[in-house]
């Protein structure tokens, strides 16, 4: 990964950058130094400062200033205002693992130890490389559209958005296609997800109307106005994953191995695919990267945020994974879920019930590009928030519908990472970072100079990694994923059929 060295940004000239209507030159800037002719500090804050909660009721503020006194004050202060980089980490990290550490076992028990370690390990890292130059495809926008005077005050940008300025309407036309299946399968699965949990928990009612239940409660997310409003909501999703990783790892050492445990993986090509494709869906959390950057004071530090992101993704994800497939083995192949497997307790069900408080943060995080996607295209996106949060029930009550549908946990997964997730946020990204920077002038007038390690790689270098990306991702996600997880959805279907009352009961 590239440019972790510097944040500066420049005009292109290294003169001045107008942002928000200001004019930050070398001399007018203050701070501590300066970085290619303009001070960081005083770039950065400005660059990351929108209206985030001016949709808000009773009018949100800016950091900086007046959140008023008492109760009201401190709430606003602690839980309300969420734009620095721990927000940020807490909001990518909440979106990047969650109902999918129930699956990704399975993934295990389908590709074995050493390909699913592998394959986990480069999806990530690749996940790592896409999302950084969806920053620099950001930060690049911004300049240049607030350098022109506009102001995004009231107006969130997004993926589809950042294309089409950058690239053209095609590739506009192409992402928005591509992230809207994107966020709203992810959406759907949350639904699915906390079904097919709370079955666990209590089995006397069916998967169809848990779904029923839970659509009806992740409606109230439409009520937030942003992702600037997430910050205690994304603190409880990383606790209760985090909770979740180490007591499938704890109970999956401390039960051993069950009687007559297999480990036969990988068994056949369509298998095997169909696990890597849910790693690769499980590595395609920056799907919202544009959003959680806008959200940010400082949106430029978002490339150092979403490493952290996965180094801890990591630290959660691969222990557990190895320790239920050791214990359970192939047995995995028949579950895809892994509360089916470890043995019921206290413990288990607490997991339970804090994976479906997660499952509902992450419908809202998920969701939010979606609402905004909808606002604009009925002209309330910069409208009051009561006019906002009604306009959006529609889009929730559609995601419901789907839920129903197509309940199928651990297969969706898949088959959104092959089919959707590799082309949204892997080769999209790459494709449209070789067109934007393709000439000498381009490079030269960027926003964002390089730091050390990317001047040492070179755009050559950074040319080649991506067409790597492009080729790996093509055939491993796109090509032989979407013929196993096809496949295997088409099995599924006969198997089960749609609107199954209770899936994998």
């Amino acid at each position: 990964m590239a440019d972790l060295e510097s944040d500066g940004l420049s005009s292109g000239t290294g003169v001045h950058t107008i942002l928000h209507g200001h004019d930050y030159s070398e001399k007018g800037t203050a701070g501590n130094g300066s970085n290619n002719g303009i001070t960081s500090g005083v770039v950065d804050e400005s660059l990351g400062k929108g209206g985030h909660d001016a949709w808000a009721p009773r009018n949100g503020h800016h950091r900086g200033t007046n959140d008023g006194t008492g109760f009201v004050g401190l709430f606003k202060k602690t839980i309300w205002h969420g734009g620095s980089v721990y927000d940020a980490w807490l909001n990518a990290t909440a979106a990047q693992v969650g109902q999918v550490i129930l699956t990704m076992p399975t993934s295990y028990a389908q590709m074995g130890y050493t390909w699913a370690v592998i394959f986990h390990i480069f999806y990530i890292a690749t996940g790592i490389y896409t999302c950084y130059l969806l920053t620099r495809l950001y930060i690049e926008y911004r300049v240049r559209k607030e350098k022109e005077g506009v102001d995004f005050k009231k107006h969130i940008i997004q993926y589809h958005e950042v294309l089409g300025s950058l690239v053209g309407m095609w590739a506009q036309r192409v992402s928005l296609f591509f992230n809207i299946i994107t966020v709203g399968a992810i959406s759907v699965v949350q639904i699915i997800a906390c079904a097919s949990d709370a079955y666990y928990l209590n089995p006397h009612l069916p998967k169809r109307t848990w779904t029923a239940v839970f659509g009806a409660m992740s409606m109230v997310v439409v009520m937030l106005p942003t992702m600037h409003n997430f910050r205690i909501w994304s603190l409880i999703g990383i606790l209760t994953t985090t909770y979740t990783a180490w007591y499938l790892f704890g109970a999956s050492i401390s039960n051993g191995q069950v009687p007559g445990v297999k480990h036969t993986a990988p068994i056949n090509l369509e298998t095997f695919f169909v696990g890597s494709t849910n790693l690769l869906f499980a590595s395609g959390g920056h799907a919202i990267t544009i959003e959680i950057m806008h959200a940010m004071w400082r949106p430029v530090r978002y490339k150092y945020v979403y490493v952290f992101t996965c180094l801890y993704v990591w630290s959660i994800t691969i222990p557990h994974c190895l320790a239920v497939y050791w214990a359970f083995g192939d047995e995995l192949l028949k579950k895809n879920n892994a509360f089916a497997v470890v043995p019921s307790s206290n413990f288990r069900s607490a997991a339970i019930v804090m994976m479906i408080v997660h499952q509902a943060v992450a419908f809202g995080l998920y969701s939010m590009p979606l609402y905004f996607m909808w606002e604009k295209l009925l002209r309330v996106h910069q409208s009051r928030w009561i006019i906002r949060t009604v306009s959006r029930l529609p889009v929730a009550i559609f995601l419901w519908f789907l839920a129903f549908a197509f309940p199928f946990f651990g297969p969706f997964n898949s088959l959104i990472g092959a089919l959707i997730v590799s082309i949204s946020t892997f080769i999209i990204p790459s494709v449209a970072y070789i067109i934007v920077f393709w000439t000498p002038i381009a490079r030269q007038n960027e926003a964002e100079k390089p730091g050390i390690l990317r001047r040492f790689v070179g755009f050559r270098g950074m040319l080649g990694v991506n067409f790597f990306v492009i080729v790996v991702i093509v055939a491993t996600g796109t090509a032989l994923g979407s013929w196993a997880n096809i496949k295997n959805i088409i099995s599924q279907i006969k198997t089960f059929g749609v609107f199954e009352k209770c899936y994998q009961c």
